[in-house]
């Protein structure tokens, strides 16, 4: 395994790497799991639709030297789906996954074939998708949580995201309280439709969702994109050491985080 090569300083550095990609949790230490459970960030742990969406970006930026033209969107939206369909079946297909690469898919067909199409005919072309295939899927609480949130995330978010102006009274579009807001809003767009069912399942509720979640989605989109380059570097070894140095300090920092978080 390419990252049992990279040369992080401790195993538990190289166990939650492990974990957020592949998810492969067995050389991960239980006191991070713990620290993962109790402060609600056990869904990250978890390959889901956020994972794939960041391989997604990724592979999007990449590809992005290959032009806009009509033939090279094609021809992107076919490299997409093949890298985002290798990345599912080598992670193990989970439910959840596997809705985010139809949701890939349908997205880029519809922009290939210039359709503008509602995310919400996605969401439900998906859904169908998956269960004439395997119409057992139904039971399963990954698949029932992963399109609830996307359901909020549809539906609630855009509204959520309103509530902040575009723009501040200077015209300035960026604003770091937007940006926080709109993680927020994310959050709870998820949060109203899944709590419902988490709580259904496992009795339990993250109190300190909105403050895991305003730390640990930066944190691990900039995780996962340093741990996929350093992956691909890797394998033509060429990976610089700093890369791999900013890696392990940006997991350090979410651990201790966490772990704070989990102790409240």
């Amino acid at each position: 395994c390419v990252i049992d090569n990279m040369d992080f300083s401790c195993n538990e550095v190289r166990g939650l790497v492990k974990a957020l990609i592949l998810g492969d949790r067995r050389e991960l230490p239980e006191e991070i799991v713990r620290a993962f459970r109790c402060s609600g960030a056990s869904h990250i742990l978890a390959l889901s639709g956020l994972h794939l969406g960041i391989v997604y970006m990724l592979v999007c930026k990449l590809l992005a030297v290959l032009g806009n033209t009509k033939c090279m969107q094609a021809v992107k939206g076919i490299l997409i789906c093949f890298l985002s369909g290798s990345y599912v079946l080598i992670t193990g297909a989970s439910p959840s996954l596997v809705r985010a690469f139809l949701f890939i898919v349908l997205n880029e067909f519809c922009m290939i074939t210039s359709r503008n199409v509602k995310p919400i005919s996605i969401l439900l072309a998906a859904l169908t998708l998956q269960l004439v295939v395997k119409p057992d899927l139904i039971t399963s609480v990954g698949f029932q949580l992963s399109y609830l949130a996307m359901t909020g995330i549809i539906i609630l978010f855009p509204v959520l995201k309103k509530c902040y102006p575009e723009s501040d009274k200077k015209g300035k579009t960026f604003s770091l309280i937007r940006k926080v807001w709109e993680i927020n809003a994310l959050t709870i767009s998820c949060q109203v439709f899944t709590a419902p069912v988490a709580w259904w399942h496992f009795r339990t509720f993250p109190q300190y969702f909105l403050l895991t979640n305003l730390i640990a989605m930066p944190l691990i989109t900039l995780i996962m994109i340093c741990t996929l380059l350093a992956l691909i570097l890797s394998l033509f070894g060429c990976c610089p050491a700093f890369l791999i140095f900013a890696d392990e300090k940006l997991i350090k920092v979410l651990l201790f985080c966490l772990d704070i978080i989990s102790q409240m």
